[in-house]
């Protein structure tokens, strides 16, 4: 009884392996779908060399970017010269409570980058030592890159910046005022 038990259960295990080699894989043997229709295709690249000349031709006496550029200052410089502050980027290279170690990194930064002015501000409790105003990041990028190798902490970050010459209409008048 016990070797026919035995017989039942390896013939069962047997026809149960069989079974699942014979599935559902073999029902999809041949089936194939054409998936063209739904495929996104893009277009052929432009020859490099082609590009090359096309642009050479169209940039002329100077490049199209300089000239938004400079329409995008002046647009800047005309929408703000009645405001005493803008808003903009600068460079922070320091930050801490350590008076010593904001002189140090100053320095720092005046021995490796001598074309590089850092100003140092205290905002209670901390020093902070910032490099540069830029009305956009990416003109922060260039120094902020030259920056980064002896300053790693140094980040990019919004600030707001007051005007250079900038007098209100009632400071003007004060000072007339008081010249009487």
């Amino acid at each position: 009884m016990k070797n026919a038990l035995i017989v039942i259960l390896v013939s069962m295990f047997a026809f149960s392996c069989a079974a699942i080699k014979r599935g559902p894989a073999d029902a999809y043997r041949d089936y194939s779908e054409d998936l063209s229709e739904t495929r996104v295709t893009f277009p052929e690249l432009p020859d490099p060399d082609e590009m090359e000349k096309e642009s050479s031709v169209s940039k002329g006496s100077g490049a199209p970017v300089d000239k938004d550029l400079e329409e995008a200052i002046s647009y800047f410089k005309r929408d703000n010269e009645d405001k005493q502050y803008y808003n903009g980027f600068t460079i922070l290279v320091y930050s801490g409570v350590d008076r010593e170690k904001a002189f140090e990194t100053r320095n720092d930064i005046y021995t490796a980058h001598p074309d590089v002015k850092a100003d140092m501000q205290y905002q209670q409790p901390r020093y902070l030592v910032k490099v540069g105003k830029y009305i956009n990041r990416i003109e922060a990028q260039s120094l902020y890159h030259k920056l980064k190798d002896d300053f790693p902490t140094a980040r990019i970050i919004q600030e707001r910046f007051e005007r250079d010459g900038f007098e209100e209409e009632n400071d003007i008048e004060d000072d007339f005022d008081a010249e009487r």
